[in-house]
């Protein structure tokens, strides 16, 4: 399975960590903004990353693939389980977390991250500052306080995960729009979400996150 997109989406971010959790391999094409990749542009006609390429099979949005590939590996392997549960009540609340990462958490961290880091940094173009600080100030500590409030007491000082007993798409959707914020420059702070905090070191400490985000660290970096 080819995967078409850049690791520093969120989105993308996502699938790859997903695909890593559940041993699902792939081939990852890396491709920018406007890209004219013949294979990208068959399999996403929005012209959004992530797309994937599996045997011939097109098809684009993060969601709709991981929900493809749930389907197809619905057994599990001996590298994860499934990462959305059959069980209704969990189910739901996977897709809800899952949705809140991908439209109020991103309406936040599109604000930031395209303004502070696509903008100047891969487009050579000022950002939009007084709008990035805009969503830092009035929007991002709403996120927090309520992430904050989803962790109860556990292990880490508070639920080891937003759903269940295990590892799902909910965590991996979450903490991979935080990891989004962080290269904005507005990581969480411990004093104030240490819960949260706690949960986000968790998680971007397994190898699936890591993978991706040092090498996203190193092409900051540079830029």
């Amino acid at each position: 399975m080819i995967i078409y997109g850049s690791s520093l989406s969120p989105f993308v971010r996502k699938l790859l960590v997903y695909c890593g959790e559940r041993g699902i391999e792939f081939e990852l094409k890396g491709i920018g903004l406007g890209s004219q990749d013949e294979g990208f542009l068959a399999a996403s006609p929005l012209r959004k990353m992530p797309a994937i390429d599996d045997d011939g099979f097109g098809l684009s949005d993060s969601s709709a693939i991981i929900h493809y590939l749930e389907a197809k590996h619905a057994a599990g392997n001996s590298m994860g389980g499934r990462m959305i549960p059959d069980e209704a009540q969990a189910r739901g609340r996977v897709i809800w977390f899952e949705e809140y990462a991908d439209t109020v958490m991103m309406s936040c961290g599109r604000a930031m991250f395209f303004n502070r880091v696509v903008s100047p940094r891969f487009l050579g173009t000022p950002g939009d500052a007084a709008a990035a600080d805009k969503a830092e100030a009035e929007e991002l500590p709403k996120i927090l306080d309520h992430l904050e409030g989803e962790l109860g007491n556990g292990d880490i000082g508070g639920r080891q995960y937003l759903v269940g007993d295990g590892l799902t798409l909910a965590d991996i959707a979450v903490a991979s729009v935080l990891v989004n914020f962080e290269h904005a420059g507005a990581p969480i702070r411990k004093d104030l979400h240490p819960k949260l905090g706690a949960w986000f070191d968790v998680m971007t400490t397994r190898e699936s996150f890591t993978r991706w985000t040092k090498r996203e660290d190193e092409l900051l970096a540079k830029k």
